[in-house]
Parts: C-alpha cells; sequence; structure tokens
C-alpha cells in the first residue's frame, strides 16, 4: 500500500484561457479504466478483499482509515490517495462518511504524478 496526496498544495495553478484554478495531476493509463464514486456514510465500510487489478482509491471528502495485508489501520482524509497493488488484500471503513474516487487500471502509476506521503 501507497499513499499520495493530491491537495492543492502540490498543484500547478492553470491560467491558459483566462482560467484561473489548481489542477493536482492524478494518474495517466494507456490502457482501458474503470473510474467510480464510492460513497461511505457514517460507519461505511469496503469489506477487506483482494484487489483484481491495481486500484486507486482517491479521498475526495471526509475521513476514515485503510489497511492492507501488513499493516494496521491507516488514517486518511480528504486530498489522500491510497494505491494497492494487484491482489493486495485491502478494506476502508469511516466513522464519519466518506466519498471517493476509485481508479482500476492495469497500468497505475500514480508516483508518475502525485508525491508520495508518509504512512503514519
Amino acid at each position: 500500500m501507497q499513499l499520495y496526496r493530491f491537495d492543492n498544495e502540490i498543484g500547478k495553478k492553470v491560467t491558459h484561457f483566462n482560467s484561473h484554478f489548481i489542477m493536482s495531476r492524478i494518474t495517466k493509463t494507456e490502457s482501458a479504466a474503470q473510474i467510480s464514486c464510492m460513497y461511505l456514510e457514517p460507519d461505511g465500510v469496503i469489506g477487506f478483499h483482494k484487489t483484481v487489478v491495481p486500484q486507486l482509491l482517491i479521498i475526495v471528502t471526509g475521513e476514515g482509515w485503510v489497511r492492507n495485508d501488513d499493516m494496521s489501520e491507516i488514517s486518511v482524509k480528504a486530498g489522500d490517495a491510497v494505491y494497492w497493488e494487484e491482489g493486495e488484500g485491502h478494506e476502508t471503513f469511516t466513522n464519519s462518511g466518506l466519498t471517493a474516487i476509485v481508479v482500476e487500471s492495469e497500468e497505475l502509476n500514480p508516483s508518475d504524478f502525485m508525491p508520495q506521503k508518509e504512512l503514519n
């Protein structure tokens, strides 16, 4: 399991076409990708299971915890992205609720775009 940041502090200002916003790049794939949005209500859980393909969980709102086969719970919040390799067991849960975008693809390289965050 690897933890990354995509918050606005690591993004780049975009001013092309009279724009005024910050963009934090997340990933790029050459192969097919499935992208989903998951809404976990308070006390919600994505039960422990193994990934079928590499998976990136992008926390958009809220906070909770994640774990894998080898680690105890790691706290995550909006602005964090969690990467699990193919076949890695993982679980996500929250007390207060969270919303996350999930990207699943044979070809994910989040370290190409996002700085890695220390696991706490």
